[in-house]
């Protein structure tokens, strides 16, 4: 009989091999390397949401926009379509879930391009290779889904919960739903009618996905010249299926664009901001917007890693730029309860590991994604505290990088507006602007507090930081994205009553 220390060095063997089969030697040699140095080491600093009594809850890094291998080509000459691996998208899964680990995410989602019968080629040949990953590197869960090809839009993240029957679901959904899965082509998918019957469908599953918008006005060719999303298009998903169709990336991917001469984002039409879409980065723009009815719209940062610059590409590595932080336990269900409930803050260059922002008024307090209620009849001033924690050590550049100002943005909630079109919040206000002078140490931790006077109606307050000097965030050109680093927390909101 072999003992256990037998066994268990054969398993890491057959681990090894199974890897170096998988993903190839040097995301191997990657996965299997220390933490240290120029890598941000997430364990290292990781700490309990909220600064303590929330079950376990902790900040933890992810990304739900990353490509595989399985973003290929279709050979229409032949019926059904002929599916050729690697022709947009070059990793295996298992890779992107091995340098997700690398760069400090816990959690990591497979989102492949669709096209004429995709949906087959995901259950049959895509899930495969994703039970082996899960396997392979058990310390990333890995979730299920797809980049959808939502009808009359541009793509979203279809997100599917970790069950038994996860696969069928995203089977059922694309088969029926995504705009490019029919042979021949369906004109009939490609209308809002059919996004709006796909989110009817999704809202009335038992377990339901999650639907995020990516790189929402990348087709935008200015400043409120909108392509093809729309502002009143996500009013309308969000009112058919509020806990469905819930966010927009604030952060695109493809942000290493300018490392090979590109946009960044791939925004050719029209920039980022600071690496920020235009819908989320203006002050009083389309998110302050859709905030201001009070609606529950979260933002997102994602890599949608391609292939890496370093091979000609414009991504960088699932973690190694940009993150999505929910306040979650290491649990499949939790981590997507905390992204269909706005638990989240965004990232980029590991700017900071951790980011609470509290709203607190007579006893009673509320944290990013909750409500504070106040009474109108009582001197209704609003504490704020904002606790950010940098970087302990280098982040995926080799940098160290520093927070040189923290913006406290507030706008007000007037109630559902009665233009679907509108993108614009005037009430919307940068009420408080600090610096290093202006917060204080508390063991890892910088913390800032702020008092809101008289506080009359209902309202919200979100958070940015950055590692420059701009009072807002420029149009990005050609400059490193490494020199023009941002965070973004999403709201607290407050009702007067």
């Amino acid at each position: 009989m072999k003992d256990k220390k037998t066994e268990e060095s054969e398993h890491s063997g057959l681990s090894r091999r199974r890897l170096v089969k998988y993903a190839g030697v040097g995301a191997t040699l990657a996965a299997a390397a220390p933490l240290v140095g120029g890598t941000p080491a997430q364990a290292d600093d990781e700490r309990t949401f909220g600064n303590g009594g929330n079950n376990g809850r902790m900040w933890r890094a992810g990304d739900h926009h990353i490509h595989s291998e399985y973003s290929g080509e279709f050979d229409t000459k032949t019926n059904p379509p002929t599916f050729h691996k690697g022709a947009d998208a070059v990793y295996p899964i298992v890779t992107n879930a091995i340098m997700a680990k690398y760069f400090g995410l816990t959690w990591a989602m497979c989102t492949d391009h669709g096209g004429p019968t995709h949906s087959k080629v995901n259950l049959e040949q895509a899930y495969p290779d994703l039970l082996r990953s899960r396997v392979l590197v058990p310390e990333v869960l890995q979730f299920w889904g797809m980049e959808f090809d939502a009808p009359a839009l541009d793509h979203h993240t279809l997100m599917i919960p970790h069950h038994g029957d996860e696969a069928q679901q995203l089977f059922e959904l694309e088969s029926r739903f995504a705009k490019f899965d029919a042979f021949p082509t369906d004109p009939g998918r490609d209308t809002e009618a059919k996004m709006v019957e796909f989110l009817k469908a999704a809202r009335g599953m038992g377990q339901k996905p999650l639907v995020i918008a990516h790189h929402a006005s990348r087709s935008a060719t200015g400043l409120g010249v909108w392509g093809q999303d729309t502002p009143r298009e996500f009013r309308n998903g969000n009112n058919v299926a509020p806990d469905v169709y819930v966010g927009f990336e604030g952060a695109p991917g493809h942000q290493a664009g300018p490392l090979n001469g590109g946009a960044r984002g791939g925004y050719g039409n029209h920039p980022t901001y600071g690496g920020f879409d235009q819908m989320t980065a203006r002050v009083g723009g389309l998110w302050d917007s859709l905030l201001g009815e009070g609606r529950h719209w979260w933002i997102t940062a994602t890599s949608d890693s391609h292939v890496h610059w370093t091979r000609g590409g414009s991504d960088f590595w699932p973690g190694e730029y940009s993150k999505t932080y929910v306040a979650a336990r290491q649990d499949y269900g939790d981590i997507m309860d905390a992204l269909r409930n706005g638990r989240i803050f965004v990232t980029t260059g590991d700017l900071v590991t951790a980011l609470d922002v509290t709203a607190s008024s007579q006893g009673r307090r509320a944290t990013v994604s909750e409500t504070l209620t106040v009474s109108s009849r009582d001197r209704n001033d609003v504490e704020v505290e904002i606790r950010f924690r940098p970087l302990d050590g280098k982040n995926g550049n080799g940098d160290r990088p520093q927070v040189r100002r923290v913006d406290l943005i507030v706008g007000q909630v007037t109630g559902v507006s009665a233009d679907l079109d509108a993108a614009t919040n005037p009430t919307t206000k940068v009420v408080a602007r600090f610096g290093p002078n202006d917060w204080r140490r508390q063991g890892r931790d910088y913390v800032i507090r702020h008092t809101l006077r008289e506080v009359g109606q209902d309202s919200y307050l979100r958070v940015r930081g950055t590692s420059t000097d701009e009072m807002e965030p420029q149009a990005d050109g050609k400059e490193s994205p490494w020199e023009d680093l941002w965070f973004y927390s999403n709201p607290v909101f407050v009702r007067v009553r």
